[in-house]
């Protein structure tokens, strides 16, 4: 899946968010990451002692979490706390694939889905480069936006040639952990939507809806 949530956050509380990050402790994006990871990373990233944290969290992944769209498509059962990253001109992240498991040991998850929320778009390059069965996808967002993928993909952030690129990243654990089922379930989410909007109460609205509750009862894992 790859799928792009536009203005998850308004104009406003973008600028809250940005002016709290210019406030901020940053460091080294190595020390977050895994041990291959870390061999391709140049970023920096809020210090996780920051006690800004929660104050960002409560004004990004508040709208995230809770947008319909990403509902559907993720439906997640755990949710990270969101790293916020910060890339100057010459960094970048070179391709790689996400830790299969994170947290700490008395809150492990597994990672299906990664989600970048886009803080800014002032800046050139940082593009994010998904490799897919179809070659390779080169996503920039504006601020705002969301772009939603599967963990498990190969994945980079192109070198940030000009200004300074601010996003943050979050992982879920889904409640359907094949790629494939949560793709087919996001579409006939969104078919079912389609068709409840204008004939809410015919027999293919109920039999579609049916359908999807089944399925995701079939394919959930709680």
């Amino acid at each position: 899946m790859l799928l792009l949530i536009k203005n998850v956050l308004d104009p406003q509380r973008l600028q809250e968010v940005r002016e709290l990050l210019a406030t901020g402790e940053f460091v080294d994006g190595r020390f977050s990451a895994g041990a291959e990871a870390a061999k391709v990373k140049n970023n920096e990233e809020l210090s996780l002692n920051s006690p800004l944290h929660r104050r960002l969290n409560a004004m990004v992944m508040g709208p995230l979490v809770q947008h319909p769209q990403y509902q559907a498509a993720v439906l997640p059962l755990r949710v990270a706390t969101a790293f916020y990253a910060r890339y100057k001109p010459g960094m970048t992240y070179g391709f790689h694939v996400d830790d299969p498991i994170m947290g700490p040991m008395s809150g492990r998850y597994r990672t299906d889905v990664s989600t970048t929320v886009f803080l800014n778009d002032d800046y050139e390059g940082g593009e994010i480069v998904i490799r897919t069965t179809y070659g390779e996808e080169k996503i920039r967002a504006k601020a705002g936006d969301a772009v939603v993928y599967d963990s498990g993909s190969w994945h980079k952030v192109a070198e940030v040639t000009k200004g300074e690129r601010l996003v943050a990243v979050t992982w879920a654990q889904s409640l359907v952990k094949d790629p494939a089922q949560r793709e087919l379930l996001y579409q006939l989410a969104q078919a079912r939507e389609g068709v409840m909007e204008k004939l809410s109460l015919s027999d293919e609205a109920a039999s579609i809806s049916t359908v999807h509750i089944n399925l995701l009862r079939m394919w959930s894992e709680v």
